[in-house]
């Protein structure tokens, strides 16, 4: 009975010191992260519109090797297209059969 208590106590202390060593590695990464955030986000941005762009450029008249990977993608990202013709400097949807605006 006296290994059973010194067992659960041991075992208690393992689990606390697991969830501080979590809480811990959290912290210091997002001590380090936060400074990059903005970075990031702007890379992962660049990204999207880089996919977006390989998406829809057939639509638009430029080539693209990877249409037909990227044709059954098209539905699913039409409601993210308006955001992305505007950022890309586009006032009005480039797509004749598609107008968003």
């Amino acid at each position: 009975m006296h290994d059973d208590n010194h067992d659960r106590a041991h075992d208690s202390r393992r689990e606390r010191l697991r969830a501080w060593l979590s809480q811990a590695r959290f912290f210091a990464e997002e001590v380090y992260s936060a400074r990059y955030r903005g970075t990031i986000a702007r890379s992962r941005r660049d990204e999207d519109d880089l996919f977006m762009l390989l998406v829809f450029s057939e639509m638009m008249g430029v080539p693209n090797p990877a249409a037909y990977y990227t044709l059954e993608l098209q539905p699913l990202l039409l409601e993210r297209f308006h955001d992305w013709h505007r950022r890309m400097g586009m006032e009005h949807s480039p797509l004749d059969h598609f107008r968003c605006c």
